[in-house]
């Protein structure tokens, strides 16, 4: 069964006590995610700010860290460079390993794991990163991309980046049932088919090499409990503490894949090994 047929019928049953039918469902389901958006709007605009820079410097022998994603991967909603999540895990980084870290991002606002092939494109031939940071699936469920096609463009993407050399770590997609301006039950549903997306992308992120965090687990409950503090102006991207949460979430995995690091904590998972 298709996933959007799947997420059809969620919604059918979840709105089944107030007597809508399948097509009044779908119907719902349009004007809410219309809804949405009106209230969601454009308030941080359409560009994240340019983060890419060698933090910590004064470190030197510097690592090589590469951001790829969607807008949460290019730090929209961060109102200083150093707030942006590629910002956070360099600055992270550098000061438990001890070594600059020279920070490169490709994700753009926007972006479904279609786009993962595009970004990497515009990375230069003799490019070798040390470890890739790897956020996208939000907009894959917003625009009801089937899980299946997803999870594939991610694991080409992951593919194409142990080709590099590169270390990866895949922060899974978040649980989008903690977006307030989102109305009941689109919020419900949003949130069955974030939670099946990310299940798909840890399964293909292990399987391939790389490591997985579910970021639902280890940062999610922080936005749900406190919204205010963890989200921006438009409530749907994360404000600069929302970063912060979510670096420190993710770099425990980044250390353990550079070598650095031995076990990691609930809600990370490792490569599989053969």
């Amino acid at each position: 069964m298709g996933v959007r047929r799947t997420a059809l019928i969620a919604l059918a049953a979840a709105v089944a006590g107030a007597g809508v039918t399948a097509g009044g469902a779908r119907e719902l389901l349009r004007r809410q995610a219309a809804l949405a958006r009106d209230r969601i709007g454009k308030p941080l605009g359409e560009e994240a700010i340019d983060a890419d820079r060698l933090w910590k410097k004064s470190f030197g022998d510097p690592l090589d860290l590469v951001v790829v994603g969607d807008s949460i991967a290019a730090g929209l909603g961060a109102e200083r460079r150093k707030d942006t999540l590629g910002a956070r895990v360099a600055r992270g980084l550098a000061k438990q390993v001890r070594r600059s870290v020279r920070l490169r991002t490709v994700a753009q606002v926007g972006a479904e794991s279609s786009m993962l092939a595009a970004q990497l494109d515009r990375l230069p031939e003799d490019y070798r990163p040390d470890v890739a940071v790897v956020i996208v699936g939000g907009n894959d469920v917003t625009h009801r991309v089937p899980t299946p096609t997803s999870a594939d463009h991610l694991e080409d993407a992951i593919c194409r980046l142990r080709e590099l050399g590169a270390e990866v770590v895949v922060g899974t997609c978040p649980d989008l049932g903690s977006l307030r301006p989102v109305p009941q039950p689109l919020r419900s549903l949003g949130s069955r088919m974030s939670r099946q997306l990310a299940a798909a992308q840890a399964e293909v992120a292990v399987r391939n090499g790389a490591h997985a965090v579910s970021l639902a687990r280890v940062v999610g409950p922080f936005f749900i409990t406190n919204p205010d503090e963890m989200f921006s102006l438009d409530r749907f991207h994360p404000s600069a503490l929302g970063y912060k949460r979510t670096a420190k979430a993710l770099l425990p995995s980044v250390l353990t894949a550079l070598g650095e690091r031995e076990e990691v904590p609930f809600g990370h998972l490792p490569p599989q090994t053969a």
